[in-house]
């Protein structure tokens, strides 16, 4: 159980693009902020119930479960 309203991870979205992952994201959780990253980039450690970080391969599919953090 999440300490963050709505809907908190997308297994689903493993493998779709980008930036169609982020659009549902959002669509699906109007609290969050998803934000796409390049595998590799360094990002902020801290946890945030507003953000979703979206991780993406070379060919900007998704690679990695989006979840809040």
């Amino acid at each position: 159980m999440s300490i963050c309203q709505g809907k908190n991870e997308w297994p689903e979205l493993v493998g779709v693009q980008g930036d169609v992952a982020a659009i549902t994201i959002e669509e699906e959780n109007s609290l969050v902020t998803a934000m796409i990253v390049k595998e590799g980039t360094g990002i902020p450690e801290d946890f945030r119930c507003n953000r979703v970080w979206v991780w993406v391969d070379e060919s900007g599919c998704v690679t990695q479960v989006p979840r809040i953090g």
